[in-house]
């Protein structure tokens, strides 16, 4: 996970933020959710970053 907020405008900052930096992130593997809030917990932002399995464990299939 790269950022998280309850405030929709703060992630906003935070990915036109990054873009301005000119970061040399791989934007095809950003995941950006929206976690729905009810009564007791409110929405909540996530910004993550998808890191490929390096094959070092059970689901790599290294053994």
């Amino acid at each position: 996970m790269l950022f998280e907020t309850q405030d929709a405008s703060e992630r906003h900052a935070y990915v036109r933020r990054l873009r301005a930096e000119g970061s040399r992130m791989d934007w095809s593997a950003v995941r950006m959710d929206t976690l729905c809030g009810r009564l007791k917990q409110p929405t909540t932002y996530r910004l993550s970053l998808f890191v490929p399995n390096s094959g070092s464990g059970p689901e790599g299939g290294a053994r």
